[in-house]
């Protein structure tokens, strides 16, 4: 199938998304449009320096992980210290057990600051969101208060209303198995996660995600930062399925002489 013929799917998809949802009213805020979070977020919330990946060893530079600041309130995370334990346990694994690099849905509020942009279609009842990573996607609800998921998932169930120019999603029902970066932040699955989307200008958004569990953390924590929209002409969300790619990660040292190769790339 060709690149073209595979993007007229997509946009036809979300074209029938937007019909199916109906239009934004005049009260609340315009959220639509394709958007993307800058920075090395998904690598590690906290403030960090550039480090190696195994991915160096072929990549070579462009295969580390660049330098970034803390995007928490407080700049660090509130573990209890038993988590602490765990966090570093994650770490120092965790290109095996990242769920980005197995193109696992990575969840909330992650999918938010992958390194690839989002697309929101908004109606007056439901707000359909549709990430290019993984092209996964989720629906956030406006016209059930109160409500409870009845199994969790990987992107969690989203209840959605607006507090003055901004929309406030809370976001439960998570799977425990996400991390919130590449280097082994985690939750369990009491996770709550409250959203808030707050419009600061024509063409970006103030993102800020409160979080919430008191089996990990000894306190309620938050992240915020900024979300562009992506301006250049035809602007759109393409395709990246992401399962091919992770399968020489997984499944690579099954086959068969691959443990010789590696032995000689640790010599």
């Amino acid at each position: 199938m060709s690149e073209k013929v595979r993007f007229m799917g997509i946009a036809g998809m979300l074209l029938f998304v937007h019909i199916a949802l109906g239009q934004t009213s005049a009260e609340q805020p315009n959220l639509n449009g394709v958007w993307q979070a800058f920075g090395t977020a998904h690598w590690d919330l906290e403030g960090h320096n550039a480090s190696k990946t195994s991915a160096t060893r072929t990549l070579g530079a462009l295969g580390a992980i660049p330098a970034g600041m803390s995007v928490i309130e407080g700049d660090t995370i509130p573990y209890q210290d038993w988590a602490i334990e765990k966090r570093n346990e994650n770490r120092e694994d965790w290109q095996k057990h990242d769920v980005g690099v197995k193109c696992f849905i990575p969840g909330i509020p992650r999918s938010t600051y992958m390194p690839l942009p989002f697309q929101i279609l908004q109606g007056e009842n439901k707000i359909f969101i549709a990430y290019e990573w993984g092209s996964n996607s989720r629906v956030i609800h406006l016209d059930r208060p109160g409500t409870e998921a009845q199994l969790p998932s990987w992107m969690g169930y989203s209840l959605g209303h607006y507090e003055g120019n901004s929309l406030v999603v809370e976001v439960s029902a998570q799977m425990a198995d996400a991390w919130f970066d590449s280097v082994g932040n985690f939750h369990s699955e009491n996770l709550k996660v409250t959203e808030r989307y707050t419009p600061m200008g024509p063409n970006h958004l103030q993102y800020e995600a409160t979080i919430e569990d008191s089996e990990v953390y000894t306190r309620p924590w938050k992240i915020a930062m900024p979300l562009y929209r992506r301006m250049e002409e035809n602007a759109r969300i393409l395709e990246f399925k992401c399962v091919e790619f992770a399968e020489d990660a997984m499944y690579g040292h099954l086959r068969k002489g691959e443990w010789i190769r590696e032995a000689k790339l640790n010599e």
